[in-house]
C-alpha cells in the first residue's frame, strides 16, 4: 500500500471528478491521502472532505503564497482548529522567494515561525514548503528547533542537498514527488537516492506535477506509483519495500492517523 502524503483535493481539476479520484486511488494501491489546507479560511471545505472519506486527512496552515492574506492568524486558533479528529498536520507553511508579488519575506517568516509554534504545541507535523529560499528556511528551521524540537516534512523536495543535510539532521522527514521522475531533475534524484530509509515520503502534490508517463497533463493521487517506482529503481530496492517503508514513515509521522502498517 501506498500513501500520497500531499494532495489538494479541493481543487477543481480533483473536486470536478472526486469519485473517480478515489476509485482510481484504490484501484492502484494508494490507501489513502492527505487533502492540504493552503488558506485556513478555507479551512471548513477541506476538512468537510476528510470527513466524508475514512482514509483522506487534513491539514490546516497558509501557504507562503497567501501569508499576505492571512498574516495574523494566531497561534491559539490554529492549535484550536487542529483539534479536529481529522486535520492530522499543520501546514502547508514555509517561504517561497519566486514569485515577485508574494508576500514580503518578513511576513512569510512570521506566519511561518506561528505555524512552527503550533506545530510544537500539538506535536503535529508541519507540511513545509520550500522554494527558492533553501538558506532562509534552514535557518528558521535552527532557530527554531533551539527552542523545543517539533516534527516536520520538507514537501514535494525540489531544493538542494544542503537544506536537506540541515534538515535531516534536525530530525525532518523529506517527501519526494512527480519531480523526481523528470529527466533534468538529477541533483533531486541524487538527494532521493540519499535520503535515509526511515525518513522519505511520497506525494503527488496533485493536481500539479505529474510524474512520468503522465508529465504535462493534470496529476492525481494515484499516480504516486509512478514517484514510488522511480524512488525505487533510485535508491536499489523493491517497488514492494518502497511501499512498505514511505507507508511506515508517514503512520510514524502523521501519527493522529491511527493508519497501522
Amino acid at each position: 500500500m501506498l500513501i500520497d502524503s500531499h494532495c489538494h483535493l479541493d481543487f477543481s481539476a480533483l473536486a470536478e471528478d472526486r469519485s473517480g479520484v478515489l476509485s482510481r486511488m484504490a484501484a492502484n494501491g494508494v490507501g489513502g491521502g492527505v487533502t492540504i489546507c493552503v488558506r485556513i479560511g478555507e479551512f471548513d471545505r477541506i476538512r468537510a472532505i476528510a470527513e466524508a472519506h475514512d482514509n483522506i486527512w487534513c491539514s490546516l496552515g497558509t501557504h507562503p503564497e497567501h501569508a499576505g492574506d492571512e498574516p495574523d492568524v494566531p497561534v491559539e486558533e490554529i492549535v484550536r482548529l487542529t483539534e479536529h479528529p481529522k486535520c492530522v498536520a499543520i501546514g502547508e507553511a514555509g517561504l517561497d522567494y519566486h514569485f515577485p508579488d508574494s508576500a514580503a519575506p518578513e511576513v512569510q517568516a512570521a506566519v511561518f515561525r506561528r505555524h512552527i509554534a503550533a506545530a510544537r504545541i500539538t506535536g503535529l507535523p508541519l507540511v513545509i514548503h520550500a522554494r527558492d529560499a533553501d538558506d532562509d528556511v534552514a535557518a528558521i528551521l535552527e532557530e527554531e528547533t533551539e527552542k523545543g524540537a517539533f516534527p516536520f516534512l520538507l514537501h514535494c523536495f525540489s531544493s538542494g542537498p544542503d537544506l536537506a543535510h540541515r534538515a535531516l539532521a534536525l530530525g525532518g522527514y523529506i517527501s519526494f514527488s512527480g519531480i523526481v521522475t523528470f529527466k533534468n531533475a538529477r541533483d533531486i534524484q541524487k538527494v532521493a537516492a540519499e535520503v535515509p530509509a526511515d525518513r522519505i515520503l511520497v506525494e503527488t502534490d496533485s493536481p500539479y506535477l505529474a510524474p512520468v508517463p503522465h508529465r504535462g497533463k493534470s496529476n492525481e493521487p494515484s499516480y504516486v506509483v509512478h514517484t514510488a517506482e522511480k524512488l525505487a529503481d533510485l535508491r536499489g530496492v523493491s517497488f514492494e519495500e518502497i511501499a512498505l517503508t514511505t507507508t511506515r514513515n508517514f503512520a510514524r509521522l502523521f501519527s493522529k492517523t491511527g493508519l497501522k502498517t
